[in-house]
């Protein structure tokens, strides 16, 4: 039952648009589940929620490009150069990511603009996942956090997240 109720976790807080943070419940599944098994289940989550976010978003991407012609401002040299990156190496742009504190949702979007393969971006999604979580995993297991800690952490990090949800944000009047 752990295993299905943290793939589900996983699902949710990675597919696009979630606000929930995932790294709260990977440390404490690590604690009470194990390392290895909580990367696993945890990758497979996110997995699953890339798969869904490009049968969806890649349509719709492709769908407004055919209509319409970009004509959007000249984003700057700095985003410039990260579709550059991307387009030297996609993979590893993607399985690195996991290695940041970057979000991930902008070398997402890179994957879908560019059209990246199906089967490269989840094998990519999987390679950054796995070490993340496996450190996650490990820091519960190491580091004994009380459950009010962890709590604590959630909801220390769902702010941010809360702050893009469109009925809180202040009307520009």
């Amino acid at each position: 039952m752990q295993a299905v109720t943290l793939f589900g976790y996983a699902f949710l807080s990675n597919v696009a648009l979630a606000v929930l943070p995932h790294e709260p419940a990977v440390i404490w599944y690590g604690a009470r589940f194990g390392v290895w098994p909580t990367t696993l289940v945890a990758t497979a989550g996110t997995v699953a929620a890339a798969l869904v976010d490009h049968q969806i978003f890649v349509p719709l991407i492709r769908r407004a490009a055919a209509r319409r012609p970009s004509r959007a401002a000249d984003p700057g040299p700095t985003a410039r150069g990260w579709p550059r990156l991307f387009a030297r190496a996609p993979f590893a742009t993607i399985a690195l990511s996991g290695l940041t504190p970057l979000p991930f949702f902008p070398f997402k979007a890179l994957a879908f603009t560019t059209r990246y393969p199906l089967g490269r971006y989840l094998v990519a999604v999987a390679a950054r996942s796995v070490p993340r979580y496996a450190l996650l995993a490990w820091l519960g297991v190491v580091v004994r956090l009380p459950t009010w800690l962890i709590a604590a952490l959630f909801v220390l990090l769902l702010i941010p997240s809360v702050r893009m949800l469109p009925w809180l944000r202040p009307s520009a009047s």
